[in-house]
């Protein structure tokens, strides 16, 4: 077991941890969560005992072997299968002892080499090195090419797979979903689940957390607090605790407030669709956390932009590509004000590429791009962080780009989690989840009609999670978002697209059914739990990883005879003819939605505000009260047929 008994650590003057005491033992797997900065690496570097406690103890059994994922390795020649097989060290010291007994023609050395290489499972080594490695997105040409031939990311991934390879009693692993897609994501939950050792696992994504781990530690303020069950059941037991205090009841209440009235506006949405309900039940969850949203130290917001157009951008026959190389092929979409898109797909199936286009990057090889007077794009990618000046500070680049006074930036910043000494570091000393708060926080201030967020939470912390989550909710404009973060998709994403064998469809189910699928098709199950709309060419994205991944296509069903491709499309385009008339009546009903929901907030801010008493007449206000009620009432009657027109959709799509 792992046994922590009054321990504290500090660096400086600052205290990490201060008389901690807790108890783990063998077998369980374990989320470590806290804010950045609570200690949750330096509890790693503890428990290694790279560092020692300042008093009391911080023990673990002598004999057990501990692997730690590294996050900086030196580029090597070795082929990424050896890289990988590096990993298991006692199979690479029996294979040297072999080695030897072989050149020195020692017969019995020989024997027992042999009989130990049975025993460590030495002849499949190579195999489940393989299965690692595809499970974390590589594909067959990737194992023989060397290490130093891949990108930082993928060298994080091999990292993570050696780590997998090495057999261990203790796994320390450090924010490994970071450089993962979910296809990626979702093979590691399953992997670990069934590692039989003990598992530390610092991450930010709830819903790996959820997956994984069985016990919790929750690192705040120098304390360590253990917690029984996964992340979900933490922050209930954690939310039961601070409902008991009183301190914190201002705030809890106007962020009650603020959830209520977000759940009031979109559950009157909510059809029989099972995305929708997916999104409701999402929001349900966001009243129960309203507490802990409270003591966030984040305030964030996207402003909404002073005008949208509708649509905000139609793709029509889109083809886009590299060179001569083609990648996707006959888009025909339409982005509107208020869309909640989701972009899910393989890594190297070409998202990157759509997004790219959208945002102006990649110009169509076919087809055309139209933009709206009003549609200007917010666009997040990890690349920007490097972008950055690293000897500039956040304030100077603030406040220069937007032209702001000095006090205005820090205001600025500080809802972003920018403190007064943080604002003045060089960017270059600033961690990779600051430089992204930095770069979201630049966006947001552009006010753009459309966010398009690639990969947008990697290394930012949970707190910062549940912060954009309630800011993309309320931002009027519309969003394109990549993510391998499941939680962030269901409370933020109304619909899904899955780019596929050169296809951009749309995607009937919700992200959890989507899991289940990709899951299903890794293992070489039957699982069916998607369903695409759409059409498309063969191709794949040389632009979203270093190498070639492509895309698995829908397998065939058994049975009747599957109809043929021409009727598929005819299908299809009969679908679409069919369901356009009722989508179109659907979004107009959005569109007056928004409006009168900006019509309601304008006349109840009159209302609120005990200026409008002394100044207005009686009857004005009489007026006021009046409109209010019968915006209302039409905002009701309005949502009313949205939802109608929901079923319809949702029946005429299932039939």
């Amino acid at each position: 077991m792992i046994h922590g008994q009054q321990f504290s650590f500090e660096r400086g003057e600052r205290v990490i941890f201060k008389d901690c005491s807790f108890m783990l033992h063998a077998g369980q797997r374990i989320g470590i969560v806290g804010r950045n900065g609570a200690g949750k690496s330096t509890l790693f570097e503890l428990l290694k005992g790279t560092l020692q406690t300042s008093a009391g103890e911080l023990t673990r059994p002598d004999h057990w072997r501990i692997t730690h994922m590294a996050q900086e390795v030196t580029a090597s020649p070795r082929t990424a299968l050896d890289f990988v097989l590096d990993g298991d060290e006692d199979l690479r010291a029996l294979e040297a002892e072999l080695e030897r007994a072989e050149t020195q023609d020692d017969h019995l050395a020989l024997a027992a080499a042999h009989d130990r290489m049975a025993d460590l499972g030495a002849y499949d080594a190579s195999a489940r090195a393989g299965t690692i490695l595809y499970g974390l997105g590589f594909n067959k040409d990737d194992l023989s090419k060397p290490h130093e031939a891949f990108s930082g990311g993928w060298r994080i991934r091999l990292s993570l797979a050696q780590a997998l390879m090495r057999p261990t009693d203790l796994l320390l692993l450090d924010e490994p979903t970071n450089h993962l897609d979910l296809e990626a994501t979702v093979w590691l939950e399953g992997y670990l689940a069934q590692y039989p050792g003990t598992l530390l696992v610092i991450a930010h994504d709830r819903a790996f957390l959820d997956t994984v781990t069985t016990h919790t530690l929750h690192l705040h303020q120098g304390s360590i607090t253990p917690y029984k069950g996964n992340y979900t059941s933490f922050e209930a037991q954690r939310l039961a605790r601070m409902e008991q205090q009183q301190a914190l009841a201002r705030k809890q209440e106007a962020a009650i407030a603020h959830m209520t009235d977000f759940v009031r506006r979109f559950r009157a949405k909510a059809s029989k669709a099972k995305q929708a309900q997916s999104r409701l039940k999402a929001l349900e969850r966001m009243e129960k956390v309203a507490v802990m949203q409270a003591d966030s130290p984040y305030r964030l917001s996207f402003p909404n932009p002073a005008a949208l157009s509708t649509p905000l951008l139609t793709l029509r026959e889109l083809a886009l590509g590299y060179g001569e190389r083609r990648v996707l092929d006959g888009i025909k979409a339409s982005v509107m004000p208020g869309d909640r898109i989701g972009v899910l797909g393989e890594n190297g199936a070409g998202k990157s590429t759509l997004l790219k286009a959208v945002v102006g990057e990649l110009s169509a090889q076919g087809g055309e791009i139209v933009r709206g007077k009003h549609s200007q794009v917010g666009y997040f990618a990890q690349h920007q962080l490097e972008t950055l000046d690293r000897h500039d500070t956040a304030l100077a680049t603030y406040r220069r780009r937007f032209e702001l006074t000095d006090q205005q930036a820090r205001d600025a910043l500080g809802h972003w989690g920018f403190d007064g000494t943080m604002v003045e570091r060089p960017i270059d000393s600033l961690s990779g989840g600051e430089k992204a708060r930095l770069v979201l926080a630049i966006i947001a201030r552009e006010e753009p009609a459309i966010l398009v967020l690639d990969e947008p939470t990697n290394h930012l912390d949970l707190d910062m999670r549940e912060a954009l989550a309630v800011a993309l909710q309320a931002f009027d404009g519309a969003l394109l978002l990549v993510s391998h973060d499941r939680s962030l998709l269901e409370r933020c994403v109304d619909e899904y697209w899955i780019v596929r064998s050169g296809r951009v469809d749309q995607y009937a189910d919700t992200v959890g059914d989507y899991a289940q699928l990709i899951s299903a098709e890794r293992n070489g199950g039957t699982h069916r739990g998607g369903r695409a709309q759409g059409r498309g060419q063969n191709g794949s994205d040389p632009q979203d990883s270093d190498t070639s991944h492509t895309a698995k296509p829908d397998k065939a069903g058994s049975g009747a005879a599957a109809p043929t491709a021409a009727e598929r499309r005819r299908q299809a385009a009969a679908a679409r003819r069919a369901l356009k008339p009722l989508k179109d009546e659907q979004r107009r009903l959005e569109a007056t939605i928004s409006k009168l929901e900006g019509q309601i907030r304008d006349v109840e801010a009159q209302l609120a505000d005990p200026e409008s008493y002394a100044s207005l007449p009686a009857d004005e206000i009489d007026a006021l009260m009046a409109r209010s009620g019968k915006l209302r009432k039409k905002l009701d009657d309005t949502e009313q047929a949205w939802l109608g027109l929901a079923e319809q959709i949702d029946s005429k799509s299932a039939g």
